[in-house]
């Protein structure tokens, strides 16, 4: 049966300890090198709480987390802020469907949300703003977007201008309308000045959220309560601004633009990691599609550990298909790295290739395979390290 080795950390929770001093060591991330100032920022972009956890959310946050660890693993503290979008028109059809209030249904499945979470060894954020505790960001947002002529107002809405932004992320126009179209942000709207301008504050129609607020009783859009919500807990610029592969364009596109344009302050992220895709039947993860693979129906057939593992032994940047046969294959790479931890090892070279593999753009699947060959120290400090107790 699966199960930690005696040299191994028993709490997945319990803080890990700081092995290096950071000073000649530096986090390659997304090929480029970041060396990290004291906190360390990182915003990755949570869920919208209308439904069950799934893999191609676990995904982002498992990764989300080993940043976290193996920055710390060089002796540099971390602040993490994971969102709640818990103002969504989404959330607030799902409530109503159900005749419950969006805030009690929202957090009815947040809860379920950080069981996942707590089960794969994910440590809770340094932040969790949740975005209706928000809106006061979200209207100073909007008041200093407009004051630097970056947005308009119109007819109760506050528009920021988005333009030039598709062809700033590479995109034709057509592929912008799609992928706008997809995730709800209307460019046929004939209010607005440009198809690719995107609403920083909106009226709210009957049965939506509402507060008051200098332009009429309204509700945030998206990409602007996440900007707001990274500006209210970590400041005006971010080391890594995290989510998945889909959020580029436009979500993270015209979050950071909205960041920029209020504060000044350029980059508003130093990197930014969109971790690849999960995929089934050839198709994206989605609850939308409703092709999902539920994190707690894995759960009941494996230990966390091993999903983990699964998530992690492969690139962070690719998607990929998931298949029942992965797992099986993670549950059994894990058995083998329990079994080399459980050995004396010998030198330190092996455990300095694996600390070199995980600095080295989060290269998890070198990192497992050395410290299986080297077992001892190295396998035990990677297990720790990469939570897989």
């Amino acid at each position: 049966m699966i199960g930690p080795t005696s040299g191994a950390a028993q709490d997945p929770h319990v803080q890990e300890p700081r092995t290096g001093t950071g000073s000649s060591e530096t986090l390659r991330l997304a090929g480029e090198p970041l060396p990290l100032t004291i906190p360390a920022r990182v915003y990755v972009c949570g869920i919208t709480p209308y439904d069950v956890t799934h893999l191609g959310h676990a995904s982002v946050f498992v990764w989300t987390d080993v940043i976290r660890r193996v920055i710390r693993m060089t002796g540099v503290d971390t602040v993490l802020t994971r969102n709640v979008t818990d103002v969504d028109d989404v959330l607030t059809r799902a409530a109503a469907e159900r005749g419950r209030p969006y805030e009690e249904f929202g957090l009815v499945q947040e809860y379920y949300f950080d069981q996942d979470m707590a089960a794969l060894h994910v440590r809770p954020p340094t932040h969790a703003p949740h975005a209706r505790h928000h809106v006061e960001h979200v209207l100073r947002l909007a008041s200093a977007l407009l004051a630097t002529g970056a947005a308009y107002e119109r007819d109760g809405h506050v528009f920021f201008h988005g333009a030039h932004l598709p062809s700033a992320c590479g995109l034709t126009a057509e592929e912008a309308w799609a992928l706008s179209s997809e995730y709800g942000d209307r460019p046929d709207d004939p209010v607005r000045d440009d198809p690719f301008d995107v609403p920083v504050w909106q009226p709210s129609g009957p049965g939506d959220p509402a507060w008051p607020s200098p332009w009429g009783p309204g509700r945030p859009g998206w990409h602007a309560e996440c900007a707001a919500m990274a500006l209210a807990t970590l400041g005006g610029v971010v080391d890594v601004l995290a989510g998945g592969a889909d959020l580029g364009f436009p979500h993270h596109a015209y979050q950071v633009a909205m960041a920029q344009a209020a504060t000044g302050a350029t980059p508003f992220a130093r990197r930014q990691f969109r971790v690849g895709t999960v995929r089934l039947d050839g198709a994206k993860m989605a609850k939308s599609t409703g092709n999902l693979v539920l994190v707690s129906d894995l759960l009941n057939g494996a230990p966390g550990a091993a999903v983990r593992l699964m998530l992690l032994d492969r690139r962070w940047d690719r998607a990929w298909e998931y298949h029942p046969s992965a797992l099986r294959d993670a549950t059994r790479l894990l058995e083998e790295l329990y079994l080399a931890a459980g050995t004396r090892g010998g030198t330190e070279a092996p455990a300095l290739r694996v600390r070199a593999a995980l600095l080295d753009d989060l290269d998890v699947s070198t990192a497992v395979r050395v410290a299986i060959d080297a077992g001892g120290d190295a396998a035990r400090r990677l297990i720790r390290t990469l939570a897989l107790d």
